[in-house]
């Protein structure tokens, strides 16, 4: 009989230990996707779609259609995308700044659903789209969120027309050429090219035309903008320069150059995020974005 109890125990404790070995062998599988899991600056997430619009439509605006849709009510907040992308970039963004603010955003001329014309691109000109674009809106002025080259018209909307704007959230932007890293050996950035142009033709009123339009845009990247630091100290709206600590196109030190040169502003460095914050990690950027608005209000 003891001998039975003996066995019976022993069999018991290579039982529980099997089943400890079992939970042991799940949780380790539970962990090594997460230990091996490819850095967030190194990915880009599926393009975001935007919430159902409270108006949306095209404005003419020096000569083009410009796309605008609006979003929730508040104080005005306009959105601006980066070359090549569409307004769809902001699709997790809005949803968040819908609730307390009127989130208007807008495809660039020739991007996106916006049609364009013969003028070469230029960030003026599309400022002054912008600014068309609140004028048929009836918006007098609003802060302006800005991504890469939107951050960039941003920049220059503070510096020409400071009375049209509020503040401003610069992510990504260069004050000059000479601010950009070469891109043509960077994974992700050339995976976004190849992306803008299946969105390219699926959305404008040109589809066939994205080699040319990438040409031009690649053009404007090469020779503008020109923000000069006397430029640049002219700026007396509240500004943020943001970047991701990891971007693959803006030098860092162009980065610090800007934040340095405008009176008053604040450098953010958005750990483990490339160019494409706002889609890698959105809870941190739309964060961000939230502290950047209510402090520049005072709250």
């Amino acid at each position: 009989m003891m001998q039975d109890r003996y066995f019976s125990l022993w069999l018991s404790l290579i039982c529980m230990r099997g089943f400890i070995f079992v939970v042991f062998f799940f949780a380790v599988l539970s962990i090594v996707p997460t230990v091996y899991a490819e850095p967030l600056w190194l990915t880009l997430p599926s393009t975001p779609t935007l919430p159902a619009a409270k108006r949306s439509g095209t404005a003419p605006v020096n000569g083009v259609k410009i796309w605008y849709a609006e979003f929730g009510q508040g104080d005005p907040v306009v959105l601006l995308h980066g070359g090549l992308a569409n307004a769809n970039y902001w699709g997790n963004l809005v949803p968040v700044l819908a609730k307390s603010y009127l989130v208007i955003v807008m495809d660039s001329r020739g991007h996106g659903r916006s049609s364009r014309d013969g003028k070469p691109f230029g960030y003026d000109l599309m400022a002054s789209d912008v600014l068309g674009l609140m004028d048929f809106l009836t918006i007098p002025k609003a802060a302006i969120i800005g991504w890469s080259d939107g951050a960039i018209v941003g920049l220059d909307i503070a510096i020409n027309h400071p009375d049209r704007i509020t503040r401003l959230f610069a992510f990504a932007a260069n004050s000059n050429p000479s601010g950009l890293k070469d891109t043509s050996q960077s994974p992700v950035f050339n995976r976004f090219i190849a992306r803008a142009g299946r969105e390219y033709e699926e959305l404008s009123p040109t589809p066939d035309r994205y080699n040319s339009f990438l040409d031009e845009i690649t053009k404007m990247w090469e020779t503008q903008p020109d923000f000069t630091a006397k430029k640049l100290q002219s700026i007396k709206v509240p500004v943020w320069i943001v970047d991701g600590d990891h971007d693959e196109a803006i030098k860092r030190e162009n980065t610090e150059f800007m934040a340095k040169e405008i009176p008053a502003a604040k450098l953010l460095l958005e750990p483990d995020v490339s160019h494409f914050s706002f889609i890698q990690n959105p809870q941190q950027f739309n964060a961000d974005v939230l502290r950047f608005l209510k402090q520049a209000k005072g709250e």
